[in-house]
């Protein structure tokens, strides 16, 4: 009896035909820099930002250009200052550089008159991996009503100004680190005439060959006050497609044997930032939605997805239609237009501190596990495979499996000195499957999900 309980732990645990597990201790699982980068998020330098912002009266990118203290000229020419401010306190640490692309006027297009749709980047490099990036966004532009008036007034101060608040606030915390991945802090244009510059900076990437690790595109981040009756400053939403855009036909083909469907590169982000706000920050709700964005609507990290890059879309929860897209005005007792008035900054940088602690865990992790594969048909266990890394930053792997209905990876288990490993007693058929790699210092990278099966020769 004793000998057969003996066995059926070691098949419980996963040790059981396993020789070639080195270790199976796993790295701190908790990293006390993130609570120091949590309370490090201002309020106060929050909304100071987002009233500068404001002042500037409008920034629909086709307004002024040329004025000092108007339009979308002076607001980027601005945030280009604050991320120089940034780079001359930390020695020099920023990359700061404008990224611009030509828009035409078109027939029936959203674009006045032919202008410059003008970005701003400023980049961390990472030690070990420069030319891998970690990526937040916030809108610079804003519009009113008709947003083909572009001379109107339109403060914006909840979309955008608040998630553009938010990135330079991110900036701010974060220069004060090292990381072995870049992050790109960036102010995009032309959201809202047809996420212009999205699409501008995600073909630069593409052209300069940028390995991208995630896009957290921030996108409102500040109204706590919700049409449907809820106030609320813990709830957040965490916007996800299920899969890339330009995947190829074969990974389309092998979905139908090899499953999933809601496992692409931007819903395994959207699960690593879960995973980092349930760590570190308990209090919130990150609610994860399985859409590309708002129904009907879009946002700035579409047009990196449409490149096969993983981004996702942050944003309050409980939104107030009236402050959006608004003329500033009453009308039977009701105040429309976005104006400062709706903003908590409170809430704001909470949510700064949810992009902050997600931007430092994939910056400091290690990269992604390569040609990730499965097999394991008809037996009772699952194999996991993966390309053998010299990366000394890695100190092994977690394997991971859920149930197939589960939205979350919710068991796992630590290797190292493999890159092989058969979990015993866990049948293929009712779970999925993936691994991360895993740095010295206890973090991760995002779980790839294993499309290919394992081919034995």
């Amino acid at each position: 009896m004793k000998i057969r309980n003996y066995l059926f732990a070691l098949l419980s645990f996963g040790f059981f035909l396993n020789p070639l597990a080195a270790q199976q201790t796993a790295p701190p699982q908790t990293d006390a820099r993130f609570y120091d980068i949590i309370e490090s998020a201002s309020p106060e330098r929050i909304e100071a930002d987002i009233r500068k912002l404001i002042s500037f009266g409008t920034r629909n990118t086709f307004s002024d250009t040329v004025s000092q203290t108007r339009g979308i000229g002076a607001a980027r020419r601005w945030i280009f200052s604050e991320f120089q401010k940034i780079s001359k306190e930390c020695g020099g640490c920023l990359e700061v550089f404008y990224q611009k692309d030509f828009v035409e006027k078109t027939e029936g297009s959203r674009v006045p008159h032919s202008a410059w749709v003008v970005n701003v980047v400023a980049v961390l490099r990472g030690t070990d991996y420069p030319n891998s990036y970690a990526l937040m966004s916030g809108d610079i532009d804003s519009r009113a009503s008709n947003t083909m008036n572009f001379e109107i007034d339109a403060p914006g101060a909840n979309d955008n100004a608040s998630g553009m608040a938010g990135t330079i606030e991110a900036a701010r915390i974060l220069s004060k680190y090292k990381f072995k991945h870049s992050i790109a802090f960036v102010g995009l244009s032309g959201e809202e005439q047809g996420l212009f510059g999205g699409a501008g900076l995600a073909k630069y990437a593409q052209e300069n060959n940028w390995e991208i690790v995630g896009v957290l595109n921030n996108d409102m981040i500040g109204n706590i006050e919700g049409v449907d009756g809820v106030i609320s400053n813990r709830d957040f939403r965490i916007f996800s497609e299920p899969t890339p855009a330009n995947e190829s036909e074969g990974l389309r083909r092998a979905r139908r044997t090899v499953g999933g469907e809601v496992d692409g590169n931007s819903r395994q982000l959207a699960r690593y930032i879960y995973k980092q706000v349930q760590t570190y920050m308990p209090e919130m709700n990150p609610m994860m939605i399985y859409r590309l964005d708002r129904f009907g609507r879009g946002g700035h990290h579409r047009p990196f997805n449409d490149l096969g890059f993983a981004g996702v879309r942050i944003m309050e929860a409980h939104e107030n239609y009236v402050r959006q897209h608004q003329d500033i005005r009453t009308e039977n007792g009701i105040k429309y237009g976005d104006v400062i008035e709706g903003v908590n900054f409170e809430y704001a940088a909470k949510l700064t501190a949810v992009n902050a602690i997600s931007l430092a865990g994939l910056a400091w992790g290690p990269k992604l596990p390569e040609d990730v594969r499965i097999g394991g048909a008809v037996q009772p266990s699952t194999t996991l495979q993966w390309k053998e890394s010299i990366d000394p930053n890695i100190i092994g792997y977690k394997l991971y499996w859920r149930l197939t209905t589960s939205p979350t990876w919710d068991n796992s288990r630590f290797v190292s000195g493999v890159n092989e490993f058969t979990l015993e007693g866990i049948v293929i058929d009712n779970y999925y499957f993936g691994v991360a790699a895993v740095a010295k210092n206890g973090s991760e990278s995002p779980v790839v999900f294993p499309y290919q099966q394992i081919r034995r020769r």
